[in-house]
C-alpha cells in the first residue's frame, strides 16, 4: 500500500508509504496528545512500530523485544518522558535539515526524516518506507528514540547490520 503525495508537513519531500504515512500522523496525534509542541523521535519510533511490520520485523530481538520496547514506550506516554517535557529534542549528532526546519518537529526528528528520504533516494526507492526511517532514528546516537531502543534492550549494533545488509555483505564480500 502506498501514499499518493508526500505529507507536505514531514521533511524530506519524497512520497512515503502508507504505512510511513500512518506512523507520522500517529506520531503528530501522540505529540499532541502528549501536550507536546513537536514531533520528536520517541514519538515517530512509538508509532512507527505500530503503523508499519517491517519496521518490527527488523528488530533483532523478535515479537518479545517489539513487546518490551512497546512497554517503554507506553512507559514514556504516561510518565517516563516526563523528563522531557517542555523541552525540544535537539540531539545536534547529525547534520541538520536546512535553515528553518520544520514547523511541529523538532530538529533530530527533522533530520530522521530528512535522512530516511536520502536513504530511501539511495536505494533507487521511490518512496520513503518505514525501515528508512527506522534505519536514520538508529543512527543518532543522541537522539530520544534511540535513549528508549537502549532502554529496552535493543542490539543498536545488530539493528544497524539487519538495516544495512549491503554493508555486511560488502565486509564478508
Amino acid at each position: 500500500m502506498h501514499s499518493r503525495t508526500p505529507d507536505p508537513s514531514a521533511p524530506g519531500g519524497r512520497p512515503l508509504t502508507a504505512e510511513l504515512t500512518a506512523a507520522v500522523a500517529g506520531a503528530r496525534r501522540r505529540a499532541q496528545r502528549d501536550g507536546d509542541r513537536q514531533i520528536d523521535t520517541a514519538h515517530l519510533l512509538h508509532s512507527l512500530l505500530e503503523a508499519d511490520a517491517d519496521a518490527r520485523r527488523a528488530l533483532p530481538g523478535g515479537p518479545p523485544q517489539v513487546a518490551r520496547l512497546l512497554g517503554y514506550l507506553v512507559q514514556r506516554s504516561i510518565g517516563y518522558g516526563l523528563r522531557w517535557s517542555a523541552t525540544v529534542e535537539d540531539s545536534q549528532a547529525l547534520p541538520r535539515p536546512p535553515a528553518g526546519g520544520a514547523p511541529g518537529w523538532s530538529p533530530a526528528a527533522a533530520t530522521a526524516m530528512a535522512a530516511a528520504a536520502t536513504r530511501a533516494g539511495a536505494r533507487g526507492a521511490r518512496r520513503v518506507h518505514g525501515t528508512d526511517l527506522l534505519a536514520a532514528l538508529a543512527h543518532d546516537p543522541r537522539c530520544r528514540a534511540v535513549d528508549v531502543l537502549r532502554r529496552a534492550g535493543v542490539d543498536l549494533m545488530a539493528l544497524d547490520a539487519r538495516l544495512h545488509p549491503e554493508v555486511r555483505q560488502a565486509r564478508s564480500g
